[in-house]
Protein backbone atom coordinates (compact mmCIF):
# COMPACT_ATOMS: atom_id res chain seq x y z
CA UNK A 1 0.00 0.00 0.00
CA UNK A 2 1.46 3.37 -1.02
CA UNK A 3 2.28 5.98 1.60
CA UNK A 4 1.38 9.60 0.91
CA UNK A 5 4.25 12.01 1.60
CA UNK A 6 3.93 15.70 2.47
CA UNK A 7 6.38 18.30 3.61
CA UNK A 8 4.30 19.76 6.43
CA UNK A 9 1.10 18.31 7.85
CA UNK A 10 -1.33 20.52 9.76
CA UNK A 11 -3.71 18.72 12.10
CA UNK A 12 -6.89 20.73 12.56
CA UNK A 13 -8.98 22.79 10.14
CA UNK A 14 -10.15 25.54 12.44
CA UNK A 15 -8.84 29.08 12.78
CA UNK A 16 -5.36 27.88 13.78
CA UNK A 17 -5.03 25.42 10.91
CA UNK A 18 -6.18 27.94 8.31
CA UNK A 19 -3.86 30.64 9.62
CA UNK A 20 -1.00 28.16 9.44
CA UNK A 21 -1.92 27.19 5.90
CA UNK A 22 -1.99 30.81 4.76
CA UNK A 23 1.48 31.57 6.09
CA UNK A 24 3.01 28.33 4.84
CA UNK A 25 1.68 29.12 1.37
CA UNK A 26 3.24 32.58 1.53
CA UNK A 27 6.56 30.93 2.46
CA UNK A 28 6.27 28.44 -0.39
CA UNK A 29 6.07 25.42 1.93
CA UNK A 30 4.05 22.48 0.51
CA UNK A 31 1.53 21.29 3.09
CA UNK A 32 -1.73 19.52 3.79
CA UNK A 33 -4.46 20.29 6.37
CA UNK A 34 -6.40 17.41 7.88
CA UNK A 35 -9.72 18.08 9.61
CA UNK A 36 -11.70 15.22 11.12
CA UNK A 37 -15.05 16.99 10.63
CA UNK A 38 -15.84 20.22 8.78
CA UNK A 39 -13.86 23.44 8.68
CA UNK A 40 -14.38 25.33 11.97
CA UNK A 41 -16.63 22.51 13.21
CA UNK A 42 -16.45 23.50 16.87
CA UNK A 43 -18.12 26.83 16.10
CA UNK A 44 -21.09 24.93 14.67
CA UNK A 45 -21.60 21.87 16.85
CA UNK A 46 -19.83 22.49 20.16
CA UNK A 47 -21.34 25.84 21.11
CA UNK A 48 -24.82 26.92 22.21
CA UNK A 49 -27.31 28.15 19.62
CA UNK A 50 -27.31 31.83 20.51
CA UNK A 51 -23.55 32.24 20.89
CA UNK A 52 -21.91 35.25 19.27
CA UNK A 53 -18.23 36.18 19.17
CA UNK A 54 -17.02 37.93 22.31
CA UNK A 55 -15.14 40.54 20.27
CA UNK A 56 -16.52 42.94 17.64
CA UNK A 57 -16.27 42.09 13.95
CA UNK A 58 -13.55 44.65 13.27
CA UNK A 59 -11.34 42.90 15.81
CA UNK A 60 -12.11 39.16 15.85
CA UNK A 61 -11.03 38.29 12.31
CA UNK A 62 -7.98 37.61 10.16
CA UNK A 63 -6.26 40.63 8.59
CA UNK A 64 -6.91 39.40 5.07
CA UNK A 65 -10.72 39.47 5.04
CA UNK A 66 -13.54 41.33 6.77
CA UNK A 67 -16.88 39.79 7.70
CA UNK A 68 -19.16 40.43 4.71
CA UNK A 69 -22.27 42.59 5.14
CA UNK A 70 -21.53 43.12 8.83
CA UNK A 71 -21.34 46.24 10.98
CA UNK A 72 -17.71 46.40 12.17
CA UNK A 73 -18.93 46.94 15.75
CA UNK A 74 -21.35 43.99 15.67
CA UNK A 75 -20.78 40.68 17.46
CA UNK A 76 -20.98 37.94 14.86
CA UNK A 77 -23.18 34.86 15.37
CA UNK A 78 -21.37 31.52 15.57
CA UNK A 79 -22.67 30.14 12.26
CA UNK A 80 -21.50 33.27 10.47
CA UNK A 81 -18.08 32.88 12.10
CA UNK A 82 -17.87 29.32 10.79
CA UNK A 83 -18.98 30.47 7.33
CA UNK A 84 -16.26 33.13 7.45
CA UNK A 85 -13.57 30.48 7.92
CA UNK A 86 -14.97 28.34 5.11
CA UNK A 87 -14.84 31.36 2.81
CA UNK A 88 -11.35 32.21 4.02
CA UNK A 89 -10.14 28.68 3.24
CA UNK A 90 -11.48 29.09 -0.29
CA UNK A 91 -9.89 32.52 -0.68
CA UNK A 92 -6.41 31.29 0.26
CA UNK A 93 -6.91 27.95 -1.55
CA UNK A 94 -6.04 26.06 1.62
CA UNK A 95 -5.38 22.37 0.89
CA UNK A 96 -7.89 21.12 3.48
CA UNK A 97 -8.99 17.49 3.53
CA UNK A 98 -12.10 17.09 5.67
CA UNK A 99 -13.43 13.92 7.25
CA UNK A 100 -9.97 12.55 8.02
CA UNK A 101 -9.00 11.82 11.62
CA UNK A 102 -5.38 11.66 12.74
CA UNK A 103 -5.07 8.67 15.04
CA UNK A 104 -1.37 8.33 15.76
CA UNK A 105 1.85 10.21 15.09
CA UNK A 106 5.31 8.87 15.81
CA UNK A 107 8.82 9.69 14.66
CA UNK A 108 10.26 7.71 11.76
CA UNK A 109 13.17 5.46 12.66
CA UNK A 110 16.55 6.27 11.16
CA UNK A 111 15.39 9.22 9.08
CA UNK A 112 13.76 12.60 9.48
CA UNK A 113 10.04 13.03 9.70
CA UNK A 114 6.95 11.42 11.17
CA UNK A 115 4.67 8.51 10.44
CA UNK A 116 1.03 9.58 10.63
CA UNK A 117 -1.78 7.06 10.89
CA UNK A 118 -5.12 8.46 9.76
CA UNK A 119 -8.62 7.15 9.12
CA UNK A 120 -7.78 7.45 5.42
CA UNK A 121 -4.41 5.73 5.33
CA UNK A 122 -0.80 6.46 6.22
CA UNK A 123 1.06 9.71 5.63
CA UNK A 124 4.70 10.64 6.10
CA UNK A 125 5.45 14.26 6.98
CA UNK A 126 8.73 16.05 7.52
CA UNK A 127 7.09 18.55 9.90
CA UNK A 128 3.80 18.49 11.78
CA UNK A 129 1.75 21.33 13.28
CA UNK A 130 -0.76 20.41 15.98
CA UNK A 131 -3.33 23.12 15.32
CA UNK A 132 -6.06 21.61 17.47
CA UNK A 133 -5.82 24.34 20.10
CA UNK A 134 -6.25 24.00 23.84
CA UNK A 135 -10.02 23.48 24.03
CA UNK A 136 -10.08 19.81 23.14
CA UNK A 137 -11.55 17.83 26.02
CA UNK A 138 -14.34 19.25 28.22
CA UNK A 139 -13.57 19.16 31.93
CA UNK A 140 -16.29 18.17 34.40
CA UNK A 141 -14.92 17.97 37.94
CA UNK A 142 -15.62 14.72 39.78
CA UNK A 143 -17.89 16.41 42.33
CA UNK A 144 -21.44 15.16 41.81
CA UNK A 145 -21.97 11.42 41.10
CA UNK A 146 -23.61 10.67 37.77
CA UNK A 147 -26.50 8.91 39.53
CA UNK A 148 -27.16 11.79 41.94
CA UNK A 149 -30.30 12.86 40.09
CA UNK A 150 -29.76 16.09 38.16
CA UNK A 151 -28.81 15.97 34.49
CA UNK A 152 -25.18 17.04 34.19
CA UNK A 153 -23.66 18.43 31.00
CA UNK A 154 -20.64 20.49 30.07
CA UNK A 155 -21.20 23.95 28.60
CA UNK A 156 -19.92 22.64 25.25
CA UNK A 157 -22.94 20.29 25.13
CA UNK A 158 -25.49 22.98 26.02
CA UNK A 159 -27.59 24.29 23.11
CA UNK A 160 -30.68 26.09 24.46
CA UNK A 161 -33.06 26.15 27.46
CA UNK A 162 -35.49 23.74 25.81
CA UNK A 163 -32.82 21.04 25.85
CA UNK A 164 -32.96 20.80 29.66
CA UNK A 165 -35.65 19.14 31.79
CA UNK A 166 -38.08 21.37 33.63
CA UNK A 167 -36.77 22.79 36.87
CA UNK A 168 -34.05 25.01 38.26
CA UNK A 169 -30.49 24.98 36.91
CA UNK A 170 -27.14 25.28 38.65
CA UNK A 171 -24.45 26.77 36.41
CA UNK A 172 -20.91 26.26 37.69
CA UNK A 173 -18.41 28.76 36.30
CA UNK A 174 -18.42 32.56 36.00
CA UNK A 175 -16.42 33.02 32.81
CA UNK A 176 -17.92 34.12 29.52
CA UNK A 177 -19.66 30.82 28.80
CA UNK A 178 -21.11 30.28 32.27
CA UNK A 179 -22.44 33.82 32.63
CA UNK A 180 -24.00 33.95 29.16
CA UNK A 181 -25.67 30.55 29.55
CA UNK A 182 -26.96 31.42 33.02
CA UNK A 183 -28.34 34.72 31.74
CA UNK A 184 -30.07 33.02 28.81
CA UNK A 185 -31.67 30.45 31.11
CA UNK A 186 -32.84 33.11 33.54
CA UNK A 187 -34.37 35.15 30.70
CA UNK A 188 -36.15 31.98 29.55
CA UNK A 189 -37.91 31.82 32.91
CA UNK A 190 -35.70 29.30 34.67
CA UNK A 191 -34.69 29.55 38.31
CA UNK A 192 -30.89 29.83 38.07
CA UNK A 193 -28.10 29.44 40.59
CA UNK A 194 -24.69 30.65 39.39
CA UNK A 195 -21.50 29.48 41.11
CA UNK A 196 -19.08 32.41 40.93
CA UNK A 197 -15.33 31.84 41.30
CA UNK A 198 -12.40 34.25 40.93
CA UNK A 199 -12.73 36.25 37.71
CA UNK A 200 -11.82 39.39 35.84
CA UNK A 201 -14.76 41.61 34.87
CA UNK A 202 -13.75 44.19 32.28
CA UNK A 203 -16.15 46.75 30.84
CA UNK A 204 -17.65 45.72 27.52
CA UNK A 205 -17.01 49.27 26.36
CA UNK A 206 -15.92 52.50 27.98
CA UNK A 207 -15.98 56.06 26.65
CA UNK A 208 -17.18 54.87 23.22
CA UNK A 209 -14.42 52.32 22.72
CA UNK A 210 -14.75 48.54 23.02
CA UNK A 211 -12.83 46.56 25.60
CA UNK A 212 -10.81 44.91 22.81
CA UNK A 213 -9.63 48.36 21.67
CA UNK A 214 -8.60 49.29 25.19
CA UNK A 215 -6.62 46.07 25.59
CA UNK A 216 -4.82 46.93 22.37
CA UNK A 217 -3.85 50.53 23.07
CA UNK A 218 -2.95 49.74 26.68
CA UNK A 219 -0.58 47.00 25.49
CA UNK A 220 -2.38 44.22 27.33
CA UNK A 221 -2.84 41.94 24.31
CA UNK A 222 0.96 41.81 24.05
CA UNK A 223 1.57 40.72 27.65
CA UNK A 224 3.80 37.65 27.36
CA UNK A 225 2.87 35.92 30.62
CA UNK A 226 -0.12 36.15 32.95
CA UNK A 227 0.29 38.11 36.14
CA UNK A 228 1.16 36.01 39.22
CA UNK A 229 -1.89 34.20 40.55
CA UNK A 230 -4.01 34.87 37.44
CA UNK A 231 -3.07 31.84 35.33
CA UNK A 232 -6.49 30.21 35.80
CA UNK A 233 -8.67 33.30 36.30
CA UNK A 234 -11.62 33.47 33.92
CA UNK A 235 -12.81 36.59 32.12
CA UNK A 236 -16.48 37.56 32.31
CA UNK A 237 -17.25 39.35 29.06
CA UNK A 238 -20.10 39.03 26.57
CA UNK A 239 -21.12 40.05 23.07
CA UNK A 240 -24.72 38.94 23.62
CA UNK A 241 -27.52 41.36 22.70
CA UNK A 242 -25.10 43.76 21.04
CA UNK A 243 -22.52 43.54 23.80
CA UNK A 244 -22.87 44.45 27.45
CA UNK A 245 -20.75 44.59 30.56
CA UNK A 246 -21.25 41.58 32.83
CA UNK A 247 -22.75 42.82 36.09
CA UNK A 248 -23.36 40.12 38.69
CA UNK A 249 -25.44 42.49 40.80
CA UNK A 250 -27.74 43.08 37.84
CA UNK A 251 -28.08 39.35 37.30
CA UNK A 252 -29.07 38.96 40.97
CA UNK A 253 -31.56 41.80 40.65
CA UNK A 254 -33.14 39.93 37.72
CA UNK A 255 -33.72 36.94 39.98
CA UNK A 256 -30.54 34.90 39.67
CA UNK A 257 -29.05 33.48 42.87
CA UNK A 258 -25.29 33.83 43.16
CA UNK A 259 -23.25 31.37 45.22
CA UNK A 260 -19.54 30.99 45.83
CA UNK A 261 -17.09 28.64 44.19
CA UNK A 262 -18.32 25.03 44.10
CA UNK A 263 -16.32 22.94 46.58
CA UNK A 264 -17.98 19.56 47.14
CA UNK A 265 -21.13 17.48 47.22
CA UNK A 266 -22.50 15.19 49.91
CA UNK A 267 -25.83 13.42 50.37
CA UNK A 268 -27.71 15.55 47.87
CA UNK A 269 -26.23 18.83 49.05
CA UNK A 270 -23.81 21.05 47.16
CA UNK A 271 -21.22 22.86 49.28
CA UNK A 272 -19.94 26.30 48.24
CA UNK A 273 -16.85 28.17 49.41
CA UNK A 274 -17.34 31.31 51.55
CA UNK A 275 -15.72 33.44 48.88
CA UNK A 276 -18.58 34.98 46.91
CA UNK A 277 -18.19 38.53 48.24
CA UNK A 278 -14.42 38.34 47.77
CA UNK A 279 -14.78 37.11 44.18
CA UNK A 280 -17.28 39.85 43.35
CA UNK A 281 -14.98 42.47 44.89
CA UNK A 282 -12.03 41.16 42.92
CA UNK A 283 -14.00 41.47 39.69
CA UNK A 284 -14.97 45.03 40.64
CA UNK A 285 -11.32 45.90 41.28
CA UNK A 286 -10.35 44.59 37.86
CA UNK A 287 -13.19 46.57 36.28
CA UNK A 288 -12.13 49.80 37.98
CA UNK A 289 -8.48 49.29 37.10
CA UNK A 290 -9.36 49.18 33.40
CA UNK A 291 -11.33 52.41 33.74
CA UNK A 292 -8.44 54.07 35.56
CA UNK A 293 -5.92 53.03 32.91
CA UNK A 294 -8.27 54.12 30.13
CA UNK A 295 -8.76 57.56 31.69
CA UNK A 296 -5.02 57.98 32.12
CA UNK A 297 -4.41 56.97 28.49
CA UNK A 298 -7.00 59.49 27.24
CA UNK A 299 -5.49 62.30 29.29
CA UNK A 300 -1.93 61.40 28.31
CA UNK A 301 -2.72 61.33 24.60
CA UNK A 302 -5.20 64.19 24.48
CA UNK A 303 -8.02 62.08 22.98
CA UNK A 304 -11.45 63.61 22.52
CA UNK A 305 -13.61 60.87 24.00
CA UNK A 306 -16.68 61.71 26.12
CA UNK A 307 -16.51 61.16 29.85
CA UNK A 308 -18.67 58.36 31.28
CA UNK A 309 -19.15 58.90 35.02
CA UNK A 310 -22.04 56.44 35.16
CA UNK A 311 -19.62 53.60 34.40
CA UNK A 312 -18.12 54.01 37.88
CA UNK A 313 -21.41 53.54 39.70
CA UNK A 314 -21.57 50.18 41.43
CA UNK A 315 -24.81 49.28 43.15
CA UNK A 316 -25.27 47.70 46.57
CA UNK A 317 -24.57 44.03 47.08
CA UNK A 318 -27.67 41.84 46.73
CA UNK A 319 -28.88 39.63 49.57
CA UNK A 320 -27.30 36.52 48.05
CA UNK A 321 -23.92 38.25 48.51
CA UNK A 322 -24.49 39.77 51.95
CA UNK A 323 -26.20 36.62 53.27
CA UNK A 324 -24.59 33.92 51.13
CA UNK A 325 -25.66 30.32 50.68
CA UNK A 326 -22.94 27.88 51.73
CA UNK A 327 -24.85 24.65 51.16
CA UNK A 328 -27.75 23.87 48.86
CA UNK A 329 -30.02 20.83 48.93
CA UNK A 330 -30.48 20.21 45.21
CA UNK A 331 -33.83 18.49 45.59
CA UNK A 332 -35.31 21.16 47.84
CA UNK A 333 -34.07 23.84 45.43
CA UNK A 334 -35.72 22.00 42.54
CA UNK A 335 -32.47 21.76 40.61
CA UNK A 336 -32.91 19.30 37.77
CA UNK A 337 -29.80 20.26 35.75
CA UNK A 338 -26.18 21.19 36.37
CA UNK A 339 -24.18 22.88 33.64
CA UNK A 340 -20.42 22.73 34.15
CA UNK A 341 -18.84 25.78 32.50
CA UNK A 342 -15.50 24.62 33.81
CA UNK A 343 -13.31 24.81 30.77
CA UNK A 344 -11.29 22.36 28.75
CA UNK A 345 -8.02 20.52 28.79
CA UNK A 346 -5.67 19.44 26.04
CA UNK A 347 -5.74 15.97 24.50
CA UNK A 348 -2.67 15.02 22.53
CA UNK A 349 -2.99 11.27 23.12
CA UNK A 350 -2.53 10.77 19.37
CA UNK A 351 0.86 12.48 19.38
CA UNK A 352 3.40 9.83 20.45
CA UNK A 353 6.48 12.03 20.73
CA UNK A 354 8.45 13.27 23.72
CA UNK A 355 7.27 16.88 23.89
CA UNK A 356 5.04 16.93 26.98
CA UNK A 357 5.65 17.74 30.62
CA UNK A 358 4.38 15.75 33.60
CA UNK A 359 0.96 17.44 33.31
CA UNK A 360 0.60 16.62 29.62
CA UNK A 361 1.23 20.21 28.51
CA UNK A 362 3.43 20.81 25.43
CA UNK A 363 7.01 21.90 26.05
CA UNK A 364 7.59 24.68 23.56
CA UNK A 365 8.83 28.19 22.91
CA UNK A 366 6.25 30.25 21.00
CA UNK A 367 4.89 27.01 19.55
CA UNK A 368 8.23 25.52 18.51
CA UNK A 369 8.44 22.30 20.50
CA UNK A 370 11.42 20.60 22.06
CA UNK A 371 11.08 17.86 19.42
CA UNK A 372 12.50 18.94 16.08
CA UNK A 373 9.75 19.12 13.46
CA UNK A 374 6.78 19.30 15.89
CA UNK A 375 4.91 22.58 16.32
CA UNK A 376 1.88 23.73 18.31
CA UNK A 377 -0.59 26.47 17.44
CA UNK A 378 -3.62 27.96 19.19
CA UNK A 379 -2.41 27.55 22.77
CA UNK A 380 -3.36 30.17 25.38
CA UNK A 381 -0.41 32.47 26.05
CA UNK A 382 1.56 30.78 23.26
CA UNK A 383 3.43 34.02 22.68
CA UNK A 384 1.18 36.62 24.32
CA UNK A 385 -2.22 37.19 25.87
CA UNK A 386 -3.90 37.39 22.47
CA UNK A 387 -2.58 34.03 21.23
CA UNK A 388 -5.78 32.03 21.56
CA UNK A 389 -7.92 34.68 19.86
CA UNK A 390 -8.67 34.70 16.12
CA UNK A 391 -6.28 37.51 15.20
CA UNK A 392 -3.66 36.35 17.71
CA UNK A 393 -3.40 32.85 16.31
CA UNK A 394 -2.84 34.35 12.84
CA UNK A 395 0.27 36.19 14.06
CA UNK A 396 1.58 33.15 15.93
CA UNK A 397 1.19 31.10 12.75
CA UNK A 398 3.41 33.56 10.93
CA UNK A 399 6.21 32.91 13.41
CA UNK A 400 5.89 29.14 13.01
CA UNK A 401 5.80 29.34 9.23
CA UNK A 402 9.00 31.38 9.23
CA UNK A 403 10.63 28.78 11.47
CA UNK A 404 9.53 25.88 9.26
CA UNK A 405 10.69 27.70 6.13
CA UNK A 406 14.09 28.40 7.68
CA UNK A 407 14.55 24.77 8.68
CA UNK A 408 13.71 23.69 5.11
CA UNK A 409 16.46 25.99 3.81
CA UNK A 410 19.00 24.42 6.15
CA UNK A 411 17.98 20.96 4.93
CA UNK A 412 18.12 22.12 1.31
CA UNK A 413 21.69 23.33 1.86
CA UNK A 414 22.62 19.97 3.40
CA UNK A 415 21.18 18.09 0.43
CA UNK A 416 22.97 20.33 -2.07
CA UNK A 417 26.26 20.05 -0.18
CA UNK A 418 26.01 16.27 -0.21
CA UNK A 419 25.51 16.28 -3.97
CA UNK A 420 28.56 18.46 -4.50
CA UNK A 421 30.65 16.17 -2.30
CA UNK A 422 29.59 13.10 -4.29
CA UNK A 423 30.33 14.79 -7.63
CA UNK A 424 33.80 15.83 -6.42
Amino acid sequence: MSVEKVDTLIVGGGQAGLAMSEHLSKCGVPHLVLERNRIAERWRSERWDSLVANGPAWHDRFPGMEFPDTDPDAFVAKEKVADYFVAYAQMIAAPVRCGVEVRKVQRLVGRAGFQVETSDGEIEARSLVAATGAFQRPVIPAVVPEDAGPVQIHSSAYRNPGQLPEGAVLVVGSGSSGVQIADELQRAGRRVYLSVGPHDRPPRAYRERDFCWWLGVLGKWDAQTPAPGTEHVTIAVSGARGGETIDFRRLAAQGMTLVGRTESYKDGTMIFAPDLARNIARGDANYMSVLDEADAYIARNGLNLPEEPSARKIGPDPQCVTDPIFDLDLTEAGISSIIWATGFTVDYSWLKVDVFDEKGKPRHQRGVSTESGIYFLGLPWQSRRGSSFIWGVWHDAQHLADHISTQRKYLAYHTAANRETKVA
